[in-house]
């Protein structure tokens, strides 16, 4: 797990790149087996939920990062 935290936080851009991609894919999988829409909306859609995924990962990294910096401040001034 280590080793994929690592590789991530080196590789930030393509990570998010990643992520997004497979959310489109997998948004015009889903709605090309379920709904008759037209292939212009197929996209539309897949990329709004994509984007909405994007948001979610930024959001929890952020939070993530917060708290681990916030750990850290408060080890550090523990041991002064």
């Amino acid at each position: 797990m280590e080793a994929i935290q690592s590789w991530v936080s080196e590789h930030k851009l393509t990570s998010i790149g990643g992520i997004w991609a497979s959310a489109v894919g997998a948004s015009l999988a889903y709605s090309r087996a379920r709904k008759p829409l037209k292939p212009s909306l197929r996209l539309i859609h897949a990329r709004m939920h994509a984007q909405a995924l994007t948001l979610a990962v930024l959001s929890g990294a952020a939070v993530y990062h917060y708290y681990v910096d916030h750990d850290a401040a408060a080890h550090h001034d523990g041991e002064n």
